[in-house]
């Protein structure tokens, strides 16, 4: 997690953690406004300016607990055509930014590698990238879980029937205890943990085979 990072790495990871997060939020302000959703607009999430996003609270938790939170963007669903797809790519919108930035990054790193850049100079960008994109892997593969508020969640209310979206938002309140226990309790060591490694290598591996 990313509270295991030295000192010396902190001014990456923040950099990182409020790029991430900014471009995140937009994502689905802005997919949600395509769609006919003018709410996050009205209220200034269109934008990268990170203090329309960042949640000074949901930032430090994630550098000392190595989970945390921006401001949700409030979407309104009864603007949508097609409200379900419309939820869907909404939903998908924000953690897609991530494995996107994170794919730019890996570009970065290649290109620093291909002109040849020497690594430990004043200029040396790799160490800032390799965070970069190792936090953007996290933050994609961490918001598709399954259990809310988080983005993987909403896609699946999303592609159930409506029977099955009315079940679970009554029982919604358990899933985000059972998210909170599993954090709480280490559990997650076992379960998020492993879900989030092994999503983010499968992406690395893609990234080296796309640019090697």
């Amino acid at each position: 997690m990313l509270f295991t990072q030295s000192l010396a790495s902190l001014p990456y990871i923040i950099i990182s953690i409020i790029i991430a997060f900014t471009v995140h939020e937009f994502a689905h302000a802005y997919v949600a406004y395509k769609f006919g959703d003018p709410t996050a607009q009205k209220q200034g999430r269109l934008t990268f300016n990170p203090i329309a996003h960042i949640d000074p609270i949901g930032a430090i938790f994630i550098l000392i607990a190595g989970f945390g939170w921006a401001r949700p963007v409030p979407v309104n669903r009864h603007y949508f055509k097609r409200p379900k797809l419309a939820g869907v790519l909404v939903s998908f919108a924000g953690p897609f930014s991530n494995l996107v930035l994170a794919f730019l990054g890996f570009g970065g790193m290649v290109l620093m590698q291909k002109l040849g850049i020497p690594t430990g100079t004043a200029f040396d960008l790799y160490p800032f990238l390799s965070m970069f994109v190792s936090i953007n892997l996290m933050l994609f593969a961490f918001n598709l879980l399954p259990l809310p508020p988080l983005d993987g969640y909403r896609i699946i209310e999303d592609l159930v029937t409506s029977r099955v979206r009315a079940m679970m938002s009554k029982y919604e309140v358990y899933g985000s205890i059972i998210f909170i226990v599993l954090l709480v309790t280490g559990l997650s060591s076992q379960t998020i943990t492993p879900w989030i490694s092994n999503i983010s290598a499968f992406f690395y591996n893609i990234f080296i085979s796309i640019f090697y």
